[in-house]
């Protein structure tokens, strides 16, 4: 088991931008007058000083969480094969590429060890570039290679630091698109801070560096803050285009960089959707980000060789299904409010039929079945019906995917976040309904002139989408704990915007009959300073502990093993045993894999079962006779697997294997009626006991405390 042990050894205010204040002059034609020269020289500083501040922030988190990593790790210090096992899991699968490209005799036969990979899959070839995202890996070795740095960088830093260099961009986004919402960079400072002091909730990077979220969230958090440029008013032609373009790019990015991309990008379209069906949007705005979803998404499908499961994906259906549901509905915002509902209620049951439809045909004609287990998964999660299903069960039992702990919010109120994000989300919830109600019944009465007055800030297109958006991927981060990170940065954003916006609470002082401008003023920049000030000075001093906390890897049977796989077996031999092993065993030793954690992939999954019944109740001839028919030459067996204590009684990997099998589960406690006693024992455990029956086909030859190496006879 991997462990970590103890090492031996200025505030100001400034004026908003693109928000103009209620006392701004406005001439009868709706433009507003040029500022003097003082306004416009005023406005110059403050966008310098707020840049400087999120370039700073950004760096300093960068450098932050590369001190984190070093201090918790001894990164400096360990030996390569002690770094190799520090990428846990699917992190250490996609370090390998990079690391198989940088030591290809050349580029182009780097590319075609990875197009015509025969080593990650025993018996099979597969394309790395079609199944998996690793572009990054890709563009980063051959970024590597061609660059003069190979005397003074080791590749592995040269990857990792590029990971902490994005968390940069990632707090930069943050910063700029709180900024944009509340029209003062010291929204976007609190913002940075928030995600900063909330960082075991907002970003696992520096202990999971390789994990594609990683790459991914960045990316995201720019198209975030271009889309809310975006939807800005009163924008210029040519500042339309670009900031379409970084959008562009920025969607592309994502998408290539995970792949669980267009989960997100269907959340995505789902708030534009309702936003757009509420009269919240602007509509042509709307649609070229249906757009831009769509061809971002197929260009990402051209480069991993037409992989199905992106044709196949939900969004790509979706956003087909509303552009084809607008051309069959005409005039579907014009009438009273019972005509618009009854128009929405059809449009909504339009589209969602279309997606059905489309997605079903897509996925019939293309014979996908590549994520057929997330559906099940979602099935057996939200309580339609109990399933057995081998792969449903274990993400069911991975507390990564289980509901969002309450310890979360506890942490998340310590830093006053939480209570900041209630209230702010109330206020503006309240509100939208108001606005999106009025929208709806087409009210255009003088009398509520002034009453409208009091919700402009749900009437800004940015602030609505930002509501919207905070709320649905909070809905997922609740549902599912690994999809946390994408609502609570967000989450950072949200409050700090909230806080420092005059439209919020100008709405809740004439709500109280306390109005004034100078009030709201006063409000605006004192609460938020006084916020950043507490946080600061509360959360100072645990961070310089953190920081001065050393620590050492640890993992003598692991680092034991893999130097033991690459000094006595021969590089062609084939290993079996759990995804999460063999990942270390082909970036650590270069041994071909009969499986691994990168679970999208229906023949892959059945693969994996089949390996697994290592750890289930089969006879050894079974057990042989399948291992054999990947090609496996060595098994490796885990004590911690076999005898698993972290899950509960149902949730052990034994225990979904037995009920797989139809057998009954190890232990006292209930078991399903029709389950039935198998006629074997736990093979993981008796192979121990070197029986004749097990001595035929195996034989051990290695062990530690935690690994038992098994070679299989070569039977005629």
């Amino acid at each position: 088991m991997t462990t970590i042990r103890q090492r031996r050894v200025g505030k100001g205010t400034e004026a908003a931008q693109d928000h103009p204040s209620e006392e701004t002059n406005v001439k009868p034609d709706g433009k507003i007058p040029p500022d003097p020269a003082g306004g416009k020289l005023w406005n110059i500083l403050s966008i310098t000083v707020g840049g400087i501040g999120a370039i700073s922030l950004g760096l300093l988190t960068s450098v932050y969480v590369a001190t984190l990593h070093e201090n918790d790790l001894w990164f400096s210090n360990i030996k390569e094969v002690e770094r190799e096992i520090s990428f846990r899991t699917e992190c250490g699968l996609y370090y390998s590429y990079y690391k198989q490209m940088i030591q290809a005799p050349s580029i182009q036969q780097g590319l075609h060890g990875l197009v015509y990979d025969n080593k990650t899959e025993s018996v099979r070839t597969i394309n790395i570039l079609e199944r998996m995202n690793v572009y990054q890996e890709v563009f980063l070795s051959i970024l590597y290679r061609i660059l003069p740095i190979q005397q003074y960088l080791e590749p592995v830093y040269f990857y990792i630091y590029t990971l902490f260099g994005l968390q940069a961009v990632y707090v930069i986004a943050l910063y700029v698109t709180s900024w944009l919402l509340s029209g003062t960079w010291l929204s976007g400072l609190l913002a940075a801070c928030w995600y900063i002091t909330n960082r075991v909730d907002t970003t696992r990077v520096e202990f999971t560096i390789p994990l594609r979220e990683n790459w991914a969230l960045p990316f995201f958090a720019v198209q975030i803050a271009a889309i809310t440029y975006l939807l800005r008013t009163q924008l210029q032609p040519v500042q339309e285009r670009l900031t379409l373009m970084v959008v562009f790019i920025a969607s592309f990015l994502f998408s290539l960089t995970w792949q669980f991309n267009q989960f997100m990008m269907l959340i995505q379209a789902l708030a534009l959707f309702i936003l757009d069906c509420l009269d919240m949007l602007p509509t042509a705005k709307v649609t070229w980000l249906y757009v831009i979803q769509i061809s971002g998404l197929l260009l990402v499908c051209v480069l991993q060789f037409f992989n199905s499961m992106i044709l196949g994906s939900l969004v790509i259906s979706f956003n087909a299904s509303v552009l084809i549901a607008r051309t069959i509905q005409k005039n579907l915002k014009k009438g009273g409010l019972l005509n618009r509902l009854g128009k929405l209620i059809l449009h909504v049951l339009l589209v969602l039929c279309l997606t059905l439809l489309i997605n079903k045909f897509i996925k019939k004609i293309l014979n996908l079945e590549s994520d057929e287990h997330i559906f099940k998964f979602l099935k057996a999660k939200f309580g339609f019906g109990a399933t057995r299903d081998f792969d449903a069960n274990l993400y069911l039992c991975e507390e990564a995917f289980g509901l969002l702990p309450l310890n979360t919010f506890s942490r998340l109120s310590s830093t006053l976040l939480f209570y900041v994000y209630g209230f702010v989300l109330f206020i503006l919830t309240v509100a939208a309904v108001i606005v999106a109600f009025r929208n709806l019944s087409g009210s255009n009465q003088v009398q509520l002139k002034e009453e409208m007055e009091e919700y402009t800030v749900t009437l800004k297109p940015d602030a609505a989408y930002s509501l919207v958006h905070s709320v649905l991927f909070g809905c997922l981060a609740l549902s599912t704990m690994r999809m946390k990170y994408l609502w609570t940065s967000h989450m950072c954003v949200f409050a700090s915007f909230g806080l420092c916006s005059a439209e919020v609470w100008k709405l809740l002082l004439k709500c109280l009959h306390l109005y004034s401008s100078q009030r709201t003023q006063v409000i605006k920049y004192s609460i938020p300073i006084i916020t950043l000030l507490y946080v600061s000075f509360k959360f100072w001093p645990g961070i310089m502990d953190e920081l001065s906390e050393l620590r050492e890897f640890y993992d003598p049977d692991t680092v034991e093993l893999m130097n033991w796989i690459k000094s006595k077996t021969p590089n062609t031999a084939v290993f079996a045993g759990s995804m999460q092993l063999l990942a270390g065993v082909k970036l650590c030793t270069g041994r071909t894999l009969t499986n691994h954690p990168h679970y999208e992939d229906k023949n892959l999954r059945e693969r994996t079962k089949q390996i697994y019944q290592i750890y289930a109740k089969r006879s050894p001839s079974d057990v042989y006779g399948i291992l054999r028919s990947f090609g496996t030459d060595y098994v490796i067996l885990e004590d911690s697997i076999c005898y698993e204590r972290r899950h509960s009684r149902g949730c052990r990997l034994r225990d979904l294997l037995d009920v797989a099998n139809g057998h009954i589960m190890d232990g006292l406690g209930e078991n399903e009626p029709d389950l039935k006693p198998s006629l074997y024992p736990r093979f993981c455990e008796e192979i121990k006991k070197n029986l004749p029956s097990y001595t035929t086909h195996f034989t051990r030859v290695f062990q530690n405390k935690t690994f038992h190496v098994y070679k299989l006879a070569k039977h005629k």
